[in-house]
């Protein structure tokens, strides 16, 4: 079984990375530009017995992405799960946001997911079996103050998954999305100490969730605990939303 995580290189793509290949899976790193880490990880894992390669691609682009599927198929077949980690974020005002700034977040964090499961489907459908795991955002569901364009990308992630999962079904393919609460990741790092002791405060369990939490919740849809579920959104946010 094979694996392919976008975005393998930041902070929860590394946990979901390990815990795949702990669980006896090929591991297929993809990142763009963290190659320095996506390496460091694959060196680790092969170092601890485990099978996995490094794949470099920019997922908003369609040549790029057709191209990883391609090394990945040649390296361990075609991805029985896939894991649409890869996602950018940017706080601004929205009188502030550009034309590049809004086309950037929608062609990375909706496009690439796109371009992903486009190459990823014909494998499963063929199967007719495959997981397909998206990561989105509780701003996804919530919205958030001075980043309306990546809200608005990850609302429409959890709209892609829903649908999809309804077209993919009767392929015995399931498609569900996970949507990350305040995580201590280096995509929050842009937040101060202030900041952050704030979204602690208003998430119910009182801390900041961990990359780990959120691998655990990829790695319930990738298995069979999770057969009969497709077309749903896990937050795993320590009830920040509910």
């Amino acid at each position: 079984m094979t694996v392919l995580i976008t975005g393998a290189s930041g902070g929860i793509g590394k946990a979901v990375a390990r815990l795949f290949a702990q669980k006896g899976y090929n591991v297929a790193i993809g990142y763009n530009r963290g190659k320095d880490s996506a390496e460091a990880l694959c060196r680790e894992l092969c170092d601890s017995g485990y099978s996995a390669k490094a794949f470099c691609a920019d997922v908003s682009d369609s040549s790029a992405v057709r191209e990883m599927f391609k090394r990945i198929n040649e390296a361990f077949g075609g991805v029985d799960v896939l894991v649409n980690n890869a996602g950018i974020a940017q706080q601004k005002l929205f009188t502030d946001i550009t034309d590049e700034d809004f086309d950037r977040m929608f062609s990375v964090n909706v496009k690439g997911v796109f371009n992903c499961c486009r190459e990823a489907i014909p494998y499963m459908v063929n199967r007719k079996n495959g997981r397909i795991i998206n990561v989105s955002s509780v701003w996804g569901i919530s919205g958030a103050s001075c980043e309306v364009h990546y809200s608005a990308s990850k609302a429409a992630v959890i709209g892609l998954t829903k649908a999809l999962a309804k077209e993919l079904g009767p392929s015995g393919i399931c498609v569900n999305c996970v949507a990350p609460g305040v995580i201590d990741t280096p995509m929050n790092s842009c937040f101060d100490s202030d900041t952050m002791t704030s979204l602690k405060e208003e998430t119910p369990l009182m801390k900041i969730g961990t990359p780990d939490d959120v691998a655990k919740a990829v790695m319930f849809f990738a298995s069979e605990d999770s057969s009969f579920v497709t077309g749903q959104v896990l937050c795993t946010d320590g009830g920040f939303i509910v």
